[in-house]
């Protein structure tokens, strides 16, 4: 039997050119904040979390982003056209229907481009570490094996991570999914990963999770992780604004 594979990190690896900004989501959960403005419009440490976002992005080197709007879309566009500079930015408009995150994907391929892509939700906030995180992960990629690669945090580090973990990692790199209900994963997902549009295919009517295709990734082996180094915060609750706060003022 073979030995598992350990793909070592291309220092030279160039960023994808595109990302995509998951921006639709209608964030229930943080009303009152979200009551008259999208979430992504919602200020942690004097900026929003779509500019934290964008701040990475253009530090990494990314060209363009294609954001998806659903919820206040209009309020949430003229954002993206008056407030965003030094990256393309194209709308992926989403008025209609909101379609999750597998379905945001999809409907979104047009303007994405046959190269693998970055996609970055804009509900989370990191911080680099000790070396950029994307270029990292495009450090990391390897095309011949991997469909998907994603940004984990080790979940002690998961701050105002409500839920239970969501991923194992082997000792090559692969990931997969919580064994057990009930029971704690190890490593959150960030919310940035790189994806191959070879992976998105067969998918189902209407809106859909990405999970459908990190599944599909994982029974072929072709689904990876990689360890955040740095600061990363889930903006998931009013609450958990001032603790982020926090923790950016303590550096």
């Amino acid at each position: 039997m073979s030995r598992p594979r350990y793909i070592r990190p291309d220092p030279g690896a160039r960023v994808p050119r595109t990302a995509m900004v998951m921006a639709a989501g209608v964030g229930k959960r943080m009303r009152p904040l979200t009551a008259t403005r999208p979430k992504p419009l919602i200020e942690v440490g004097g900026r929003t979390l779509i500019d934290h976002n964008f701040d990475r992005l253009r530090a990494a080197g990314v060209e363009r982003a294609v954001v998806n709007v659903h919820y206040l879309a209009d309020a949430l566009e003229a954002y993206l056209h008056h407030r965003v500079h030094g990256i393309e930015v194209i709308v992926s408009d989403e008025r209609a229907q909101l379609m999750e995150t597998g379905g945001g994907i999809v409907k979104a391929m047009p303007l994405l481009g046959d190269d693998p892509f970055l996609v970055v939700n804009a509900d989370n906030l990191w911080l680099d570490g000790p070396t950029d995180a994307i270029r990292q992960l495009a450090a990391r990629w390897d095309d011949a094996a991997m469909d998907a690669l994603l940004l984990m945090v080790p979940y002690a580090r998961a701050h105002n991570h409500g839920g239970q973990g969501d991923f194992h990692l082997a000792a090559d790199g692969r990931i997969s999914g919580r064994r057990k209900p009930g029971r704690v994963a190890p490593f959150v997902f960030t919310g940035v990963q790189i994806l191959s549009p070879r992976l998105i295919r067969d998918w189902p009517e209407g809106p859909f999770s990405t999970n459908v295709f990190w599944d599909r990734a994982i029974a072929g082996g072709r689904a990876y992780g990689l360890v955040h180094q740095g600061l990363w915060s889930e903006i998931n609750v009013p609450g958990a604004v001032k603790r982020t706060e926090a923790l950016l003022a303590d550096g």
